[in-house]
């Protein structure tokens, strides 16, 4: 089949979604499939000709990516890098291209290609994507949303508020919720924007931190613990990880540094909390009208008691990711689970 991945951006997420996109690039060429890797925002530019035989076109897409930096990518640099100015989020041929694919397999990360925005342009357009559409990606990357309808149907949760920056010092919260607190930016992906407040100076510098990348806030009860994290494909769960990093908290370095964390799939657990995790994870996936795979995270307080931190719509797929590691534990590896992917999105 003809399969667009889609990956880039202009996210803080961007090198991830490179990342993911590279590997799910590769790993639907071995299965056979004329695949394209696209930057969503940088695009392809070329003559109509070209266009028209892209998927016939000789190259490896994905030899010029590079890996993830400990740092956020530079996104004024990237922005420059568009010829047209960047008005619109979609680069140059990017719609034609998506347009003449089987599917698109979305590769992205992080606000715009998780927030519903890319998902509904390719509704209204008849493209076929993989992952949960426009209404449920919008609803899971709202973290203070997510936080209410978890509430509203017993899923539990670390209490917490919702801070808007326009409020200013009236809204700032540090009565609300003891120390230590959990300040994360609203609509933010990969811990970016997260950070863990002892004390009232830090708690100020959390929230002028989270501020930095969205105009809302959500600061939360900390579970001190351990943290877990399990897909759901199609509506069943799959084994649980634990997630333990060598030190501080599972942050963007953490996430994606090739060592800084130690993963454990099946998790070190009891029958029964590993099928409490996977129910909730289930319920989850229902409650926010998830379609096709997404990833929840959790923990697990010192008393045993499981709450569910958000869920992720689109996870990342990148050598260091949780997600391909909790399918290779139920012997499902790489490739299979990109196909498995890409069928769900075409059934």
């Amino acid at each position: 089949m003809k399969i667009v991945v889609l990956g880039g951006g202009i996210s803080t997420e961007r090198d991830v979604s490179l990342s993911s996109s590279r590997m799910i690039y590769r790993a639907l060429k071995k299965n056979g499939h004329q695949a394209v890797l696209l930057d969503v925002y940088l695009g392809y530019e070329g003559s109509e000709e070209e266009i028209a035989h892209i998927f016939e076109k000789d190259c490896d897409w994905a030899e010029n990516i590079g890996g993830i930096q400990e740092s956020n990518p530079d996104i004024g640099k990237i922005r420059a890098m568009r010829k047209d100015g960047g008005k619109s989020y979609f680069g140059p041929n990017v719609l034609t291209v998506c347009g003449m694919a089987d599917a698109v397999f979305l590769g992205l990360h992080g606000e715009d290609g998780e927030n519903g925005k890319v998902q509904a342009a390719f509704d209204l357009l008849g493209i076929r994507y993989t992952g949960t559409d426009y209404v449920s990606s919008a609803l899971s990357m709202d973290k203070s949303l997510a936080k209410e309808l978890f509430a509203f149907h017993g899923i539990p949760t670390p209490a917490g508020i919702h801070i808007r920056k326009q409020d200013g010092a009236e809204a700032s919260g540090v009565s609300q919720v003891p120390f230590p607190c959990v300040v994360k930016a609203c609509r933010g992906g990969s811990s970016v924007g997260v950070c863990i407040a002892h004390d009232e100076a830090e708690y100020e510098k959390a929230l002028q931190e989270a501020f930095a990348y969205d105009d809302e806030a959500v600061v939360e009860q900390y579970i001190e613990g351990r943290e877990f994290s399990c897909a759901v494909i199609d509506g069943k769960a799959l084994p649980v990880i634990e997630i333990a990093p060598l030190s501080g908290f599972y942050d963007y370095k953490n996430k994606y540094q090739a060592g800084s964390t130690v993963e454990t799939c099946p998790a070190s657990l009891s029958p029964e909390k590993t099928s409490e995790i996977q129910r909730l994870s289930e319920r989850v996936f229902e409650v926010l009208r998830l379609k096709n795979y997404a990833r929840m995270d959790f923990m697990m307080g010192k008393d045993g008691s499981i709450y569910c931190l958000e869920a992720n719509t689109l996870p990342g797929m990148t050598p260091t990711s949780l997600i391909p590691q909790e399918a290779q534990a139920m012997g499902v590896g790489f490739e299979e689970l990109c196909e498995w992917i890409l069928k769900l999105a075409l059934r």
